[in-house]
């Protein structure tokens, strides 16, 4: 496995968002936790509005941040699994 991984949210050429795999476990699980927290306080909050006149362009980037988050969480989320599989 490469040191540094880069997240798949980014489509270019030089990748400059990477995930360092030689993080410890705890390190990596708690930013994977703190993205998908954030992601669930915001729809959480999403979910409390009434959905009268919303602007569909400000749904639809909320919507992008969201799923910009929990993609960056799955990459983490991956990272630690392959670490794991390494120890067994």
């Amino acid at each position: 496995m490469a040191r540094y991984i880069p997240i798949t949210g980014i489509d270019c050429k030089i990748p400059c968002l990477l995930i360092d795999s030689e993080a410890p476990l705890d390190v990596l699980h708690g930013t994977a936790a703190y993205r998908l927290r954030c992601v669930t306080q915001l729809m959480e909050t999403l979910a409390l509005v009434d959905g009268k006149g919303h602007d569909a362009l400000l749904l639809q980037d909320l919507a992008r941040v969201s799923a910009t988050v929990l993609r960056d969480s799955c990459d983490l989320m991956d990272v630690i699994g392959w670490k794991l599989q390494a120890q067994l």
